[in-house]
């Protein structure tokens, strides 16, 4: 019986969960989302997209949105999942002994092959700690992987290094069909009067020649058919059955061997298969995820801040139906009006009022389509910093006509659903919102406006949240009764006859069905005598009050946006003053700037002097007069870089975490470390580290750090001071991860500052890079020669650039 119970429980609970998916047209906003999808599994995944069922989950989920929108706009062309193939149905067979096709298998190594690069390009747990965590223990079989690449050539042939019998096998049955082929080349020539053409045919993978009718019996073989004039009829040669008969049983041998290999690989996909199935759901995880991101992009999404608190206030600014922006972008729809939902963590139930086809059921289906993405990992298309309880269920009885799927229109059918609303509710733990459209409807008025009262009343006893768009005037008065109820309306243009769609909250709607006749044309006797009938209560009309109301929102709202505009006026002014301040500023740094650099220049241009000097010393033709005219320039120089100025002032030190730009490549990143020195900058740029000197970079706003100008020491001796050969951290660089021009541009700026060998290192990869910067190198006039590095310092991953 309790087992009975609970399976009854949760069934009430899952059909009450799968109606409200239904009335939200949750299904139709998940096709949409599968179309930012790149395979077809992970296409199939969105149309099913899961809901979590903790709080965690969620938080995850959105994060790994995140993490993947930012990586896929680093990336030239965003990240791909091409490669990606659903193996499921190829790892069933594998298990149970069966083998597949050459064509799966290399599908499954492709798959294999992309994990691994994707795996090589998103994971980074500094930046993206939540898919880093997903790929810890994730395992690309790389040795599957290459046994089946090496084994299957393109469209899942199996190659002939697959095994030394199938290449035996190949090689005497090529000799067979090529000793054939010469047999009936001859016999061509030698039957060519009786031939109807000269070509040589194929029946029942036989070959045959096209004899005439009547020279049959000048050629002794067997006869495989006619044409259907019959004036044609096709021979095998006797010299050839033999040689064919051989021919198909070597093809025999060939299948069987073929077979046999297929099904050893296909055992091996089958020990592998746990880990190839954890692979496959991890790349379907990620691409959702991507998936997800890029949707989000394209609506202009905002992450939502998931709460634990049960009573947490909900905060959604300018929300635009997912559905409608669809139906705005591909359908010529109209502009999407935004709603904006700010419920504070007393209020319990929502009374939405106002006319017919104003957008009360619009706005509570948006209310819905918010939770469910939230809940998802989705991003809302809104605006300001969305926040919400994370909400275990949500519960929907909305029988209008806006839901083609809609079939429970009558009153006995809103009964039964929201009877099962209440039963899932007392079973259902943790946050539930509960969305009713036009509530206690389809009956006689008075008795449904006394059924929806007592309605709310319960839900606000059990729900987080409950919703309910109503005609009812007797619902508008519950909030004065009760704090936990509040009203909100959907405004309407008496004079265009018109709704607006704008939701207003703390002002019930009015009616307005005698201006809308009256508009309309009806009779004006008609009118007068329905205005007659209703009978004011107390001092008031309660349509007056309303409409008191909304004229008193209208005059706040004027003066709101008086205010603003003088706000924003004040803002210009602000903007124009911050704006001379920074020109004045950027002239004067430009100027602080000309003067370093003419420094520099001058620097440079001395230390290239004093090289070529040092360089015609060592000449040996070199005499004493060259020598006594070189210690005499060299003095000079001495002394004209000691008359350089060097300016004092505070500036701009860069500190961890803080983002910079490299000078040399104009790119920004972040700072990673910082040398005890203060010299060498570790920088994230992308997906790339790169460690550079500090005098290399500079802050966002154009601020250089401080830094001691280089001074040249002039010795009078003439022997070779010794460089050191010995590679550390400030004589090694990492250009990893660079294109070669952005390369070029790191190194020259390190070998500025460097008076020994410098250590590169570009990996080996392709081995495009090393290849374009050893061109480069090979054209610089100072660089004296460039080596490989030792087998302990890299290898053939590291290049050693001696100056001269």
């Amino acid at each position: 019986m309790l087992t009975y119970k609970d399976n009854a429980s949760e069934s009430i609970v899952d059909i009450a969960f799968q109606e409200t998916l239904e009335l939200l047209d949750w299904a139709t906003l998940c096709s949409q989302i599968a179309t930012f999808s790149s395979t077809a599994q992970g296409k199939e995944k969105c149309l099913n997209l899961p809901i979590p069922t903790d709080i965690a989950t969620s938080r995850s989920y959105l994060q790994e949105t995140l993490e993947m929108g930012e990586l896929d706009k680093l990336i030239e062309g965003g990240l791909s999942f091409q490669g990606i193939h659903d193996l499921e149905k190829i790892l069933l067979f594998c298990i149970k002994g069966g083998f597949v096709s050459g064509e799966e298998l290399l599908q499954v190594a492709e798959t294999l092959r992309s994990a691994r690069r994707l795996r090589r390009q998103i994971s980074d747990f500094q930046i993206r700690p939540t898919l880093s965590s997903l790929l810890v223990e994730l395992s690309t079989l790389p040795e599957l992987q290459t046994l089946l690449e090496s084994s299957l050539e393109e469209g899942g042939r199996i190659a002939d290094r697959a095994s030394t019998e199938l290449s035996r096998l190949r090689r005497q049955l090529q000799g067979l069909k090529e000793e054939r082929s010469d047999i009936l080349q001859d016999l061509l020539k030698r039957y060519s009067p009786i031939l109807q053409d000269i070509v040589i045919a194929e029946r029942y993978e036989r070959p045959v020649l096209c004899l005439k009718a009547n020279a049959v019996d000048q050629c002794e073989g067997t006869v495989h058919g006619s044409s259907s004039s019959g004036n044609t009829f096709f021979v095998e040669p006797q010299q050839v059955i033999s040689l064919g008969n051989r021919i198909a049983e070597f093809k025999i041998k060939i299948l069987q061997e073929e077979q046999r290999l297929l099904a050893v690989w296909s055992a091996e996909v089958a020990v592998n298969a746990v880990t190839i199935r954890h692979l496959c759901g991890t790349m379907l995880r990620l691409e959702l995820a991507l998936t997800k991101a890029r949707y989000g992009h394209w609506v202009g999404g905002l992450p939502p801040v998931l709460t634990e608190e049960e009573d947490s206030p909900f905060v959604i600014e300018k929300f635009r139906h997912p559905l409608l922006i669809w139906q705005q972008c591909y359908e010529g729809g109209d502009s999407v009006i935004p709603i904006g939902f700010n419920v504070s963590q007393n209020l319990k139930v929502i009374a939405i009022t106002g006319p017919n086809t104003g957008g009360k059921t619009v706005a509570l289906k948006s209310m819905g389509l918010a939770i469910l993405m939230a809940r998802s990992g989705l991003l809302l298309p809104c605006s300001g910093a969305p926040s919400l309880p994370w909400c275990s269920q949500v519960f929907a009885d909305i029988g209008d006509e806006q839901s083609l799927q809609q079939n429970l229109s009558t009153f006995s059918g809103h009964i039964k659903r929201i009877s099962r609303i209440l039963d899932a509710l007392t079973i259902t733990s943790g946050p539930v919102v509960v969305l009713l459209d036009e509530v206690g409807a389809g009956t006689d008025p008075t008795e449904g406006s006394a059924l929806a009262i007592a309605l709310l009343q319960r839900l606000a006893d059990r729900a987080r949240l409950t919703v309910a768009t109503t005609h009812f005037g007797e619902l508008k008065a519950l909030k004065y009764n009760d704090i936990r109820f509040e009203n909100a309306s959907v405004a309407f243009d008496s004079e265009t006859i018109k709704p607006t769609y704008h939701l207003q909250w703390g002002i019930p709607g009015r009616s307005n069905a005698l201006s809308i006749a009256k508009r309309l044309g009806l009779d004006s006797f008609v009118i007068d005598r329905a205005s007659e009938l209703i009978e004011p209560k107390g001092v008031e009309d309660v349509n007056s009050i309303i409409k008191g109301l909304e004229e008193q929102r209208n005059l706040q709202q004027a003066a709101a946006e008086d205010a603003a505009a003088l706000l924003g006026r004040t803002e210009l002014l602000h903007e124009e003053l911050l704006n001379q301040w920074k020109k004045q500023r950027q002239k004067s740094q430009e100027f602080q700037d000309r003067g370093r650099q003419d420094l520099e220049s001058s620097i440079r241009e001395g230390q290239k002097e004093v090289r070529d000097l040092i360089k015609r010393l060592r000449e040996p033709s070199a005499d004493g007069e060259i020598a006594r005219r070189t210690g005499k320039r060299l003095k000079q120089i001495q002394v004209a870089q000691k008359k350089e100025t060097i300016i004092d002032r505070k500036g701009w030190s860069p500190k961890i975490g803080e983002r910079v730009r490299v000078i040399s490549i104009n790119k920004t990143g972040e700072v990673l470390e910082i040398s005890e020195d203060g010299i060498d900058i570790t920088i994230l740029c992308g997906v790339f580290r790169s460690t550079v000197q500090v005098t290399s970079i500079e802050s966002l706003d154009g601020q250089k750090s401080l830094r001691q100008l280089p001074k040249i020491k002039v010795s009078s001796n003439t022997k070779q001071v010794s460089k050191v050969e010995v590679r550390t951290k400030k004589n090694t660089i990492d250009v990893r991860g660079l294109r070669v021009h952005e390369a070029e541009a790191v190194i020259e700026e390190k070998l500025r500052h460097t008076a020994g060998p410098l250590w590169v290192i570009h990996g080996i990869g392709t081995g495009k890079l090393k290849q374009g910067l050893l061109q480069w190198l090979s054209t610089v006039d100072y660089i004296e020669k460039v080596t490989g590095a030792s087998q302990n310092d890299g290898g053939a991953g590291c290049s050693v650039i001696w100056l001269k």
